[in-house]
């Protein structure tokens, strides 16, 4: 930020800074104070007075920015920006230009995508999404595959503009699990597009996750399902477990694609036993073992083989979950051998 004397310029000549009060004035002393530049001190004095008078101005815009300068993760001067920006009928895609410098900059910051998300909601000025902002998207993901805030920002933009069935969004995910078999935000994004909660359903990550009424072996089932999607899917998660066996997110993501179909885990014991032999001596996933168990549970009458799978993990492929095996064998109320 070029420096600034708010003090002697003549443009705020008219405002009275509200200097910061940290309990010193009312004569208590703070438990612990923040050592702020004064530069910063200054700046959020003046924008205390502007905020306290409501004022919608260009001045009090380029003010927010020299604020955001020097501390972006202030919340409150986001929300007095976005109040200004639509108060003064601002082209908000100069705005979303600039902001993405700042994402660029600042990868962490959250606070940066709720003001995003407030420009876009506003469907006067985004009608439909450009094509820009996917491309965007995609270019803070190369800078962090993994950025949380910017994953809880794409899946509102699914929301929001109903992209649960468009193009970019399956070519987006496919590209970046190519990149990283084991991102797992990409696998939970790519979930929500094929069996994710649609229309005015509440957002828990599956269907029927917000009714009171729902058993919870019934959340997450759909109620008609594409079997040709279903089985797309999974033909898409066997090709990359095949790249990374012990990779937990495709597995689990087509333990969730067979939960959505209402179909059994059984169907894939051919695919999983490759990973494990006949004598358990050789394991190429853990998952795979975990699987086998599963099946053999929901089977019924073999529960005696579900424990001896849960037994190798515990003992050889997965023993730094222990109790947790130990627990998953007490509910088969069996003994392993």
């Amino acid at each position: 930020m070029e420096e600034k004397d708010y003090s002697t310029d003549p443009e705020w000549a008219d405002i009275t800074p509200i200097p910061l009060d940290d309990g010193s004035n009312s004569g208590a002393a703070p438990l612990a104070t923040i050592a702020y530049p004064p530069e910063y001190l200054e700046l959020t004095s003046y924008l205390r007075a502007v905020m306290a008078a409501n004022e919608m101005s260009e001045r009090a815009l380029k003010l927010t920015q020299d604020v955001i300068s020097m501390n972006p993760a202030h919340y409150t001067v986001w929300i007095y920006r976005a109040r200004i920006l639509f108060a003064l009928e601002k082209d908000l895609s100069e705005e979303l230009e600039w902001l993405n410098q700042v994402s660029l900059k600042y990868l962490k910051n959250y606070q940066i995508w709720g003001h995003r998300q407030a420009l876009m909601s506003s469907r006067t000025h985004f009608p439909e999404l450009s094509a820009k902002e996917p491309d965007f998207l995609m270019e803070m993901l190369a800078q962090d595959a993994k950025n949380y805030h910017v994953w809880t920002y794409r899946h509102w933009l699914v929301r929001h503009y109903r992209l649960w069935d468009s193009p970019r969004e399956l070519e987006d995910v496919e590209a970046l699990i190519k990149a990283d078999v084991r991102n797992n935000s990409a696998w939970n994004h790519r979930y929500m597009l094929r069996f994710g909660p649609r229309e005015n359903e509440p957002d828990g990550g599956m269907v029927n996750a917000g009714k009171a009424q729902t058993t919870p072996a019934e959340k997450g089932v759909q109620s008609v399902v594409d079997e040709d999607v279903v089985d797309l899917e999974l033909r898409y998660t066997q090709e990359q477990i095949l790249r990374a066996p012990e990779n937990r997110s495709p597995w689990w993501y087509a333990r969730g694609v067979i939960h959505a179909a209402n179909r059994k885990l059984g169907e894939w014991e051919g695919f999983v036993s490759q990973f494990v032999s006949a004598d358990g001596n050789s394991v190429k996933s853990s998952h795979a073992v975990e699987w086998l168990a599963d099946v053999y549970a929901e089977t019924g009458g073999h529960n005696a083989k579900a424990a001896d799978m849960l037994t190798l993990l515990k003992e050889k492929y997965d023993p730094i979950r222990k109790n947790y095996w130990d627990y998953r064998i007490r509910q088969l109320d069996v003994v392993s051998a």
